[in-house]
């Protein structure tokens, strides 16, 4: 499922280690950790025996750590039967993905790394691409997650972690919960096209993720990395096509930039052709070209786009104030408290 489609080789666009340290689950934020942490409920832990430790080499690693138990693994290894290595690092593996933050986390992975002599991140890659490709993708992005514990700028770690972030909140209805693993995976795919610069894949999905918020201008961009990258004839055909589509966006949000940048007939005569097309009734472009009109001394023409966006927005808040401003400006009182009452309604909900 999170099999790369074509791409390239891993090349990094600026320093690797800071690319690391902010991809790194151990340190950063988790912002979506809330929903796996009850998997860590399913073990138990105790300590692995001195004799042992000594006897694998491990006594400067684990000792004093505690190792993750399912419940079925209790008799077997408390009555002196053992627990092999690949049950011991499934077992590690998903308490490292489930909370990167839990604190024998970093104990565990020089534990797994030094047992399978730095592989182990493959297995667990394989592993959840095998969960996402059964549909369990909550146990997929703890695979995923683990990985990336071991190492944080493994290429289809970092990949697979956001297609599956992706595939996540595409699945839900709930709102805060899409909002969470939609922006975990947005910075995944950039963290991978950062760390990964000739990883074409990435750049795919970033534009899909920058335009799904309204970002033309950075999904245009990513497309464009894409397009340079891919030897994927069939997605490059789709994502030219996508380019095409967002053509004119893109030009609106040039000129919007221009208003935020304050130069304002820059943004106004890039503008006001829009008020010609189909997006005359996008709300933004009304506001920018009334904040245009208003800051270049055009009242009447910023009076008229500012009314226009409430028609389209009735709550915008910064709209309302520019009409008190203007009103107040002009000496009228009544239409000014009008709209600092609306905007005292709005406000409290």
């Amino acid at each position: 499922m999170f099999n790369k489609k074509g791409g390239g080789k891993a090349e990094s666009a600026k320093p690797i280690d800071r690319v690391a340290d902010e991809a790194d689950l151990k340190t950063r934020e988790d912002r979506v950790g809330r929903y796996f942490e009850k998997h860590l409920n399913k073990f138990v832990f105790d300590e692995l025996s001195e004799s042992y430790l000594a006897k694998a080499g491990i006594a400067d690693i684990m000792k004093g750590v505690p190792i993750p138990l399912r419940k079925r693994d209790i008799e077997s290894f408390r009555g002196g039967s053992g627990l092999s290595a690949p049950r011991l690092a499934d077992n590690m593996a998903l308490v490292m993905g489930a909370d990167p933050h839990f604190e024998y986390v970093k104990d565990y992975a020089g534990f797994l790394n030094k047992l399978y002599s730095g592989k182990i991140h493959e297995g667990m890659l394989k592993k959840g691409r095998d969960a996402a490709e059964k549909g369990d993708l909550e146990r997929a992005c703890i695979y995923f997650r683990a990985t990336l514990c071991m190492d944080p700028v493994y290429l289809h770690g970092m990949y697979s972690y956001a297609r599956a972030c992706r595939a996540m909140y595409l699945e839900s209805g709930d709102e805060e919960f899409v909002g969470r693993f939609k922006a975990e995976a947005l910075e995944y795919f950039e963290l991978t096209t950062e760390a990964h610069p000739k990883f074409a894949e990435a750049y795919y999905y970033l534009g899909y993720a920058y335009l799904n918020i309204g970002l033309y201008l950075k999904a245009e961009l990513a497309w464009k990395g894409f397009l340079d990258k891919s030897q994927n004839p069939k997605d490059k055909m789709e994502i030219r096509e996508r380019l095409i589509q967002i053509a004119e966006p893109v030009r609106i949000e040039q000129g919007c930039n221009m208003v935020l940048s304050e130069r304002f007939e820059q943004g106004l005569k890039a503008l006001k052709p829009f008020m010609e097309t189909r997006y005359r009734t996008w709300w933004p472009l009304s506001y920018y070209l009334g904040v245009c009109c208003i800051r270049l001394g055009k009242r009447d023409e910023a009076m008229a786009n500012f009314k226009n966006v409430l028609k389209l927005n009735a709550s915008h808040i910064e709209t309302m104030q520019e009409l008190a401003a203007i009103y107040a400006e002009g000496g009228d009182a009544e239409n000014e408290a009008k709209y600092r009452k609306k905007i005292e309604i709005v406000k409290g909900g």
